[in-house]
C-alpha cells in the first residue's frame, strides 16, 4: 500500500532528519507527503503520544525552516491496521529555495528530491533558484488602506473556538516586512474594494442577463460565505419522470461544486486586482478566476491533487476556518465526479464548468444539496421555508414547536435566508411578517 517515490517518503519514527525531507518536498515542483508510522516495507508502526509528537512536528517545521511554510503543510492522523500513523502533506512552495535556517541558504541546508532519496541542492542551483524566487506576493504587497478593522474575521475565528490575540496581525501574516498591512490583510479586513460577481443568465448565453449580484466590500471570508449560499440555493434538487423511474439530482454534485467555488477565490490572483467572477446558464455554472497556471506548473501538476497554492496566506486562514480540508484535497474531490475537460486554462485565466445533470425542461423539485425533498429528511433550510410558506407571521418559538429544531438554529436559518435575500421582512419584528423571494430559487 505505501511505497517511497518522488513524492512519498516512509519514517517508522520521528528523526532528526524531519527539516531535510520537508524542505526537500518544499522544492519539488509537485511537493509531496511525510508518513511518520510507517517502516521501509509499508508496515505500520506504533508510536506513542501521537498528540505530543505532531504538536513537535508542527513547531520544528514553522520555526527551523526559511522563508515561512505557514500554510504550506498540513498534519493530519490516518489510521492503517487501526494504527494511527502521521501523514504531512507539503504543498510546493512558490519561495524557493526553501533551506534549513541553521544550516543556511547553501548545499548543507537546501535539499532537493530525486526519485526516492534526498540530495543537497548544487550551489548553482540555489543561486538560480533564488534569482526566480517571487518576491511579488500578495504579503509584500501595501494595503491601498491602512485604517482596517477585523471585527467580522475575528468573529469567524470564535465560531470555530479560536481567539485572535493582540499580536494576530503579525501570525497570520498580515503584514509586510516594514509593519504596514499588506494585501491579504485588505482582503480579510471588514471594509475593502474587492467585489466578487455572480450573474445569472436566462439561456446559454449572456445576451439575456437575469440577475447580477455582488458579493463583497467585506472581509473575504463573509463575501465566501455569501457566495457558497447562493450556490446552494441555485444548486436545486431537479427531477425527470421516466417511463420506469422517477429521478432526482443535484444540478451540479454539491462537494465539486463547493471545492471548486473555494479553490477560485483562494488561488485567485488578486494582485491585479481581478476577483474570480461566477456565472449561472440555464445548462451550466462556470465558475473563472484570474492567474492562469502558477509560473513553474504545469497541466500535470494542476491536475495530480498536489497543492501548489498562490495565496498561501490565505489558505492558512481558509484553512483555520474550514473551508478548505486538507492541502491538496479539492482537486481530488472534483475528479471524483467529473473528467479533467471541464476545466479551460488559458495563460491569464482558468474556468470550470459545470455541466447541468437534468436539463432545464425537467420538472423542479424543492430542495437543495442539504437534505431530501420529502418527510422529515428535509434539510433545516426547507422546513423553515415551508413553515413561513404556509404561516408568513409565524415566530422562531412556533417553529422550533413544530420542526423540533433549537429556537438559536432556527435563528440562524432565518438569518442565513435573509442574508441571501430568500426571505424579506415586512413590517416591523414584532407585528410583521417574513415573505419569500420566489425569485431567488
Amino acid at each position: 500500500m505505501f511505497q517511497e517515490s518522488n513524492r512519498i517518503e516512509l519514517k517508522a519514527t520521528l528523526n532528526d532528519k524531519l527539516e531535510k525531507e520537508i524542505v526537500a518536498f518544499l522544492n519539488n515542483r509537485e511537493g509531496g507527503i511525510l508518513y511518520i508510522g510507517i517502516d521501509d516495507k509499508g508496515t505500520p508502526v506504533e508510536n506513542s503520544d501521537m498528540d505530543s509528537m505532531q504538536l513537535k512536528i508542527a513547531d520544528r517545521i514553522k520555526n527551523n525552516i526559511l522563508p515561512s511554510t505557514l500554510g504550506l503543510f498540513d498534519i493530519v492522523t490516518e489510521y492503517v491496521d487501526n494504527i494511527p500513523i502521521t501523514k504531512i502533506v507539503i504543498s510546493s512552495g512558490l519561495e524557493k529555495p526553501y533551506y534549513i535556517k541553521s544550516k543556511g541558504m547553501s548545499p548543507n541546508g537546501c535539499y532537493m528530491r530525486i526519485g526516492t532519496s534526498t540530495q543537497p541542492m548544487s550551489t548553482a542551483l540555489i543561486d538560480e533558484l533564488y534569482a526566480r524566487r517571487i518576491h511579488t506576493t500578495l504579503r509584500n504587497i501595501p494595503s491601498p488602506r491602512q485604517d482596517l478593522t477585523f471585527a467580522q474575521l475575528k468573529i469567524y475565528y470564535q465560531e470555530r473556538g479560536f481567539e485572535l490575540n493582540r499580536k494576530f496581525a503579525n501570525s497570520l501574516e498580515l503584514l509586510t516586512p516594514d509593519g504596514k498591512y499588506n494585501y491579504i490583510a485588505y482582503l480579510l479586513a471588514d471594509e475593502n474594494g474587492v467585489s466578487i460577481k455572480v450573474a445569472k443568465y436566462a439561456g446559454t448565453t449572456k445576451v439575456d442577463l437575469v440577475e447580477n449580484e455582488e458579493y463583497g466590500y467585506c472581509s473575504l471570508i463573509k463575501a465566501t460565505n455569501h457566495v457558497l449560499e447562493k450556490m446552494k440555493i441555485e444548486n436545486v434538487t431537479k427531477a425527470k419522470i421516466t417511463s420506469t423511474k422517477r429521478i432526482e439530482k443535484n444540478l451540479v454534485e454539491s462537494v465539486p461544486l463547493r471545492e471548486a467555488l473555494i479553490n477560485s477565490i483562494v488561488h485567485n490572483d488578486f494582485s491585479r486586482e481581478i476577483p474570480p467572477v461566477f456565472e449561472i446558464f440555464s445548462d451550466r455554472i462556470e465558475f473563472t478566476s484570474y492567474g492562469g497556471l502558477i509560473p513553474g506548473q504545469s497541466k500535470e501538476d494542476f491536475f495530480s491533487c498536489s497543492s501548489m497554492p498562490r495565496n498561501r496566506e490565505l489558505m492558512r486562514v481558509f484553512k483555520d476556518l474550514g473551508l478548505v480540508e486538507q492541502l491538496g484535497s479539492g482537486m481530488s474531490r472534483i475528479l471524483q465526479s467529473y473528467d479533467r475537460d471541464i476545466f479551460e486554462i488559458s495563460d491569464h485565466f482558468i474556468k470550470v464548468i459545470f455541466p447541468f445533470s437534468l436539463s432545464a425542461n425537467d420538472n423542479v423539485a424543492i430542495g437543495d444539496n442539504n437534505g431530501d425533498i420529502n418527510g422529515d429528511n428535509r434539510s433545516d433550510r426547507d422546513k423553515v421555508l415551508v413553515l413561513l410558506e404556509e404561516k408568513p407571521g409565524i415566530t422562531a418559538k412556533e417553529m422550533s414547536e413544530q420542526t423540533g429544531l433549537s429556537t438559536r438554529k432556527i435563528s440562524r436559518v432565518i438569518r442565513e435566508l435573509r442574508e441571501s435575500e430568500v426571505i424579506i421582512r415586512i413590517g416591523s419584528n414584532k407585528k410583521g411578517h417574513w415573505e419569500i423571494n420566489k425569485s431567488k430559487f
